[in-house]
């Protein structure tokens, strides 16, 4: 347990150095408004946040452009590290009779440039903030535009909108929603590897003896808990530190090392040796009247906490919602207990499984040593399955035939008529699979892919990405197009961001109408500072995100998506905001 302990600790202080600089939001909170006859330009600074005073100035941009920074009562600047520059807060007051004197007119766009730095050695890219004023209505109806409003759409994201929930709604409704959310995402592939790593640990512990209802159901709560536990602190972390929640642990070396795991427990499900914890310890834990069920419940908890962040994370907009608001507000309580009751929500199926199970489950007997090496075939799939991230396509295509035909020779030991079939079903799948792989095939849900008419082969032509590494070579692609253009964020180990590419970009009438945009690809496998701060820009916390901007450059925050969406969701989004 302190081991684990000082891990947790390990990991929370690494991510603690990353963040040692402020967001841009955090850095520099811009208000524009007006009061009486005047704008008032208001810029609070951040801790240690100080900005060039030669930078600072105020424009009239409409109806004609011109400098206006030397007419005005400017805020006394001061000498640092050889600059002349501003800290802590800075006001100015822009009059109206002033804007009236330059130019002739009753509208006006006002704009406040500014860039600053921080003593930790960051400097900021230069920023500016605008406002639109019409003089002869200015007294009777006051505006007011900051930097959350600098957008002119009036309808948000859904990640936005859950932002919004958590912000405005009371804790008990909050904690509702978000069970809400993760009843549904428990119908998402997030928690469907979970189940037969689950249903192994439940098979195994009837193994010896009969498992009542109430003991399956109570196998299954510890698991939930520890996953819940795992999203939660992995979320907190991930919100408060900006640090993309899916990287830290979907790195080669790490799937590698869980996969070799998975491939071990299968083996021992196979009866080839016995997994349990070393004799010193089980004497320890056998002291106590309940030692044996401390040590299987312990198992148990470590098992879920881990499958929780290796198995299962995907970024879905409650979730990103959630980081987003721990991210602006700093508010790890309620973040954080939303994150806990959405894990919750995500384990229900988990739960009826273990109820069931044990309701269901038959007594103990020979037949129980066959179910648990079917267990064990299945853990030698998660494994593949998790290896699928990382390793060649088509190597993984031969794991799967030899697993598939292993499979099919194993249950075609059994005696049932119905499961004989279903090992030929397995054997014929297998060779299909292996024939596949030799072709070069690479989705094992189409093994013969390569052997099909040209009129399929035409339907799964991929859509073409423009490929950018930095926030500069992304700014240049969107300067650079006369159509709208959508910047997919994507990775090697992101699952959702392959079944976006297999199914949502292959139909037919997505690929018609992102034929009307320019597409960006920004590859964040790698997780490299280019990356994060791609990713900082447009608040994604991991991959898959879509994201939108019009004709003009400008970004559409309201089409904004997060996780995976099928044809159908995907086209809705699109007909809603680019009519």
């Amino acid at each position: 347990m302190k081991k684990i302990l000082l891990l947790l600790l390990i990991v929370v202080y690494a991510f603690s150095i990353e963040r040692s600089f402020l967001e841009p939001h955090e850095a520099f909170k811009v208000k524009l408004e007006q009061q009486d006859e005047k704008i008032v330009a208001n810029i609070k600074l951040g801790k240690d946040i100080y900005l060039y005073d030669e930078q600072l100035k105020i424009l009239i941009t409409k109806p004609e452009k011109k400098d206006i920074t030397k007419k005005l009562l400017m805020p006394k600047p001061e000498e640092y590290d050889e600059f002349i520059v501003h800290f802590d807060e800075v006001t100015i007051d822009i009059p109206f009779s002033l804007l009236k004197k330059e130019i002739n007119s009753d509208y006006f766009d006002v704009e406040l440039k500014f860039q600053g730095c921080s003593k930790a050695g960051l400097c900021y890219a230069p920023m500016s903030e605008t406002i639109s004023i019409t003089l002869s209505k200015a007294l009777d109806k006051p505006t007011n535009i900051s930097e959350d409003t600098a957008s002119n759409n009036t309808n948000i994201s859904e990640s936005d909108s859950i932002v919004n929930t958590l912000k405005d709604k009371s804790a008990i409704l909050v904690l509702a929603t978000f069970f809400g959310f993760g009843l549904l995402l428990a119908l998402t592939p997030c928690v469907f590897p979970m189940i037969p790593i689950l249903s192994s640990i439940i098979v195994k512990a009837g193994d010896n003896e009969k498992l009542t209802a109430s003991k399956g159901f109570f196998l299954s709560l510890v698991y939930v808990l520890a996953m819940a536990l795992a999203y939660t602190i992995a979320g907190v972390i991930a919100g408060l530190f900006g640090a993309n929640l899916q990287v830290a642990l979907q790195n080669p070396y790490v799937l590698v090392t869980f996969a070799f795991i998975f491939v071990v427990l299968a083996f021992s499900m196979f009866g080839y040796f016995k997994l349990e914890l070393p004799q010193s310890l089980q004497t320890k834990l056998n002291k106590t009247t309940e030692g044996k069920e401390k040590q299987g419940i312990w198992g148990i908890a470590v098992m879920g906490f881990l499958s929780a962040l290796v198995v299962g994370p995907c970024v879905a907009p409650p979730l990103a919602g959630a980081l987003v608001y721990i991210g602006q507000t700093g508010d790890a309580v309620l973040g954080g207990a939303a994150l806990f009751v959405m894990s919750l929500g995500m384990g229900v199926p988990l739960l009826l499984i273990g109820l069931g199970a044990g309701k269901f489950m038959p007594k103990p007997g020979g037949w129980m040593e066959q179910v648990t090496k079917v267990f064990g075939i299945v853990m030698l799939a998660i494994a593949v399955w998790m290896l699928d991230r990382v390793l060649d396509p088509t190597l993984i295509m031969y794991l799967w035939a030899l697993l598939f035909l292993g499979a099919g020779l194993f249950i075609k030991t059994f005696e049932n008529l119905l499961v004989k079939l279903l090992a030929v079903v397995l054997l014929i799948y297998g060779t299909a699979t292996f024939v596949g792989a030799l072709s070069g095939a690479t989705n094992v849900l189409k093994p013969l892919e390569k052997f099909t008419s040209s009129k399929v082969v035409s339907a799964t032509t991929d859509v073409k990405f423009i490929k950018i590494k930095n926030l500069e070579e992304l700014d240049q692609g969107i300067k650079a197009s006369n159509k709208p253009v959508m910047l997919d964020f994507w990775a090697e180990w992101c699952v959702s961001c392959k079944e976006l590419d297999n199914i949502t970009f292959k139909d037919e009438q997505v690929k018609k109408v992102l034929e009307n945009f320019t597409l960006i690809k920004a590859d964040v496998t790698k997780n490299t500072d280019d990356d994060k701060a791609l990713m900082k820009k447009f608040q994604v916390f991991g991959p898959p995100a879509l994201i939108f901007f019009d004709e003009n450059n400008k970004q559409i925050k309201a089409a904004k998506i997060i996780g995976y969406k099928n044809p159908q969701e995907f086209l809705e989004v699109i007909n809603k905001n680019f009519k």
